[in-house]
């Protein structure tokens, strides 16, 4: 076999220390490079034929020839120096990805609702189908995607964007491993190679940097342009992306949503707007953590009211889904009704809170309204000199 001075000399290093042809773990091998000072045998660990299991890797045997060393270098050096220049062909040396699939867990507590059904539908088929999902933070979007996959085992690899979020971020690059420059595959790459479902969440908090997703939303190989590589998608691999704006920002101001480019937005098959769970679903959600049946029933009654007041424009915020549950989670350690939602509505500001404690203290009889401080005349908070 014909390899190059380096990584003969680090085929005699293990052959010395583990025997010819031996197999050797990831242990070894950096063992071998430490104490042999060998650059790292990249050409080693990443190619098929010598890997016999995971992270372990078979010995090529050497032809005798390699194990002789010419004594005239500074000769070939010179007749080097004299001959026709030659084309090296260099390929970068690329990280193996070892990792487990990420198969989410099933949440056992889990209440489908709304587009669980189709969405699970259109996972099963294995086909490439981008889906947008949109809707108020807090209604379940996230976990539904991931709860599909647990239900069908299916990978599901999960990026959360940002405005920071860039080409290098989703697709991957150069990075340093060990002193070495090796490419490293992005975690939409990742997914394309696996047949994973790739679930983008809060895709409306990027920027125009995720127009780099163009030619894989639309189903085709991806070639990366930085070290000529071409990738197919494996069957299985999809988009998922979820956002609280349909990609056209937020006239609310309530989310930092960017506008999104509608070619992008276009590649998307579907959109999807999800809802909250109505009081029924949103029972069953709250009943496996609260066991006193009538929190539960004041506590879902009193989120349907906040939610009918929001869609008629009396009040800006409301009460998700997800603050029900952090409430749940407050009372059973506390085991009282007020501190509890107190607690968890103390993110809004004064007024607000103000308000959602007032009308909950109407719907439940059992709890005394927030006692709230007379304003004080103006002159009463002077210091005097």
């Amino acid at each position: 076999m014909s390899l190059n001075r380096n990584a003969q000399a680090f085929v005699l290093a293990a052959e010395n220390k583990f025997g010819i042809g031996a197999t050797l773990t990831r242990d070894d091998i950096n063992r071998v490079v430490k104490e042999d000072n060998v650059p790292f045998p990249y050409w080693f660990t990443n190619k098929n034929e010598y890997r016999v299991g995971r992270g372990s890797y078979r010995l090529p045997e050497l032809d005798n020839s390699v194990n002789t060393v010419e004594d005239n270098s500074v000769n070939t050096v010179e007749m080097a120096l004299h001959s026709t220049a030659q084309v090296l062909t260099f390929k970068q040396p690329k990280l193996i990805d070892e990792s487990d699939p990420s198969i989410p867990e099933k949440f056992p507590d889990y209440v489908p609702f709304g587009f669980f059904k189709d969405l699970m539908s259109i996972v099963k088929t294995k086909s490439f189908y981008p889906v947008f999902i949109t809707g108020l933070s807090g209604n379940g979007k996230t976990l539904m995607v991931e709860q599909v996959c647990a239900e069908l085992n299916r990978e599901c690899i999960r990026v959360n964007i940002s405005i920071e979020t860039d080409e290098s971020d989703l697709l991957g690059g150069p990075t340093l491993v060990n002193g070495n420059v090796v490419n490293r595959d992005g975690p939409v790459i990742t997914a394309m190679k696996r047949g994973a479902v790739l679930l983008i969440d809060e895709v409306d908090r990027g920027s125009n940097k995720l127009m780099c997703l163009q030619g894989i939303l639309e189903g085709k190989p991806y070639y990366n342009k930085k070290n000529g590589e071409l990738v197919h998608a494996k069957q299985g691999f999809t988009v998922i992306a979820t956002a609280n704006t349909k990609g056209q920002g937020s006239d609310e101001g309530r989310f930092l949503a960017q506008i999104l480019d509608s070619a992008f937005l276009e590649r998307f098959v579907i959109t999807v707007e999800q809802e909250f769970p109505d009081k029924r679903v949103e029972k069953k959600i709250l009943t496996p953590l609260i066991s006193d049946t009538d929190f539960v029933d004041c506590l879902t009654n009193w989120a349907d009211v906040v939610r009918q007041s929001h869609k008629q424009g009396a009040i800006d915020e409301i009460i998700s889904t997800r603050r029900l549950v952090h409430i749940a989670k407050t009372f059973a350690i506390f085991k009282d009704r007020m501190k509890a939602i107190e607690l968890c509505v103390s993110r809004f500001d004064e007024q607000t809170k103000t308000a959602f404690l007032d009308l909950y203290s109407k719907i439940d009889v059992k709890v005394e309204a927030p006692v709230v401080e007379a304003a004080r005349p103006a002159h009463m908070d002077e210091v005097p000199f």
